[in-house]
C-alpha cells in the first residue's frame, strides 16, 4: 500500500515550527555519536548516547493523523514533531550522524521512502540504516539468539515473526493494535488475530519446524500489548505455550535499534 504524504502541518503556523535542533559538524572532528529512532503510532523516540532516551505522543497537537498502522501519512507534520521532539530537550544532533531507525516488518518501499525523507530532512544522516521493528525488538528483549517467536504488539499494528539468530526468517503482520481496544475491539479479539498469524507463519514446511521450536520455547512479546496481562493470558491459552514478557517491552524496539546503532558504528562496512 503505498503512502500518501500530504501538505498538513501540525497546531500552529509554519513559521511557529522550531527548526531542527542539528548542529553543524567541524571539520576534522570525529564522527557524531550514533542515534536511534522508533517512528511509531503511538509514540516519537529517539535515542541519543549523550542524552538517552526522548519520546513524545503522536500527533498531540496535529488536526489530522501523523501515523497510521505503522506509516507516516503527513510527512510535514512529522517532521516538524521530531524538530519539535529535539527543540523541547534543548537537543543539538550535529549532522553526518548515522542513524537506526525501525521499521515495521514488511513494509514497502514507499513506507521506507517516507521515513527517509523525515528523517533526512531533521537529522541529516551520513548513513541510514532500515532495521525491522520485530527484530530490533527481539535484540532489545536480550532474546535474539536461536529460535525465536516474537510479537511486537503496539498501538496499531500487530507483528509476529519467527526469527532464527536474530535474522527474520518469516513474518505476518495486521492492522489492530491496543488503541483499537478504545474502539470496539477486545482482548479476545486483538489474541485471536495474533493467533491467526502465528498459524499463517505456520503454513509453509520450510518454517513450520522453526515455529514449532520456537514455541516450545514459548513466545515472547514486546510493545504496549505486553503490558497487558488480559491479552497475555488469552495468548497463553490460545497458542497452549508459555508467554514472556519482556523487561521493558515499549521500548524494546528502540533499545535494540539503539544497539545496532552502536555497533554498525564500530564498523563502518557493515549493514
Amino acid at each position: 500500500m503505498p503512502v500518501h504524504v500530504t501538505s498538513g502541518h501540525a497546531s500552529g503556523s509554519a513559521e511557529a515550527v522550531p527548526s531542527p535542533s542539528r548542529a553543524p559538524r567541524p571539520t576534522g572532528t570525529a564522527e557524531p555519536d550514533p542515534i536511534a529512532v522508533d517512528l511509531g503510532s503511538a509514540q516519537l523516540r529517539i535515542w541519543l548516547r549523550a542524552r538517552g532516551m526522548l519520546s513524545a505522543p503522536v500527533g498531540s497537537g496535529s488536526r489530522t493523523p501523523v501515523m497510521r498502522r505503522g506509516r507516516i501519512v503527513d510527512g510535514p507534520a512529522c517532521v516538524a514533531e521530531l524538530a519539535r521532539l529535539l527543540h523541547d530537550h534543548r537537543t543539538e544532533v550535529p549532522a553526518g550522524a548515522l542513524v537506526v531507525a525501525c521499521r515495521p516488518v514488511l513494509a514497502t518501499t514507499a513506507d521506507q521512502d517516507a521515513m527517509r525523507c523525515v528523517l533526512t530532512a531533521v537529522l541529516a544522516p551520513a548513513r541510514l540504516l532500515f532495521v525491522d521493528t520485530i527484530r530490533a525488538g527481539a535484540i532489545g528483549a536480550g532474546a535474539a539468539a536461536g529460535t525465536l517467536l516474537l510479537a511486537d504488539i503496539g498501538a496499531q499494528l500487530s507483528e509476529v515473526a519467527v526469527l532464527q539468530d536474530g535474522r527474520v526468517v518469516a513474518a505476518r503482520r495486521a492492522e489492530l493494535g491496543t488503541r483499537d481496544l478504545n474502539h470496539g475491539a477486545t482482548p479476545a479479539m486483538l489474541a485471536d488475530t495474533v493467533t491467526r498469524l502465528v498459524r499463517e507463519l505456520r503454513r509453509p514446511p520450510a518454517v513450520r519446524p522453526l515455529v514449532a521450536a520456537a514455541l516450545a520455547r514459548g513466545m515472547v512479546v514486546v510493545g504496549d500489548g505486553a503490558t497487558r496481562p488480559d491479552l497475555t493470558a488469552r495468548l497463553v491459552a490460545a497458542l497452549g505455550a508459555p508467554v514472556h514478557r519482556a523487561a521493558a517491552p515499549r521500548t524494546a524496539a528502540l533499545t535494540g535499534a539503539s544497539l545496532a546503532a552502536v555497533a554498525a558504528s564500530q564498523h563502518p562496512a557493515g549493514s
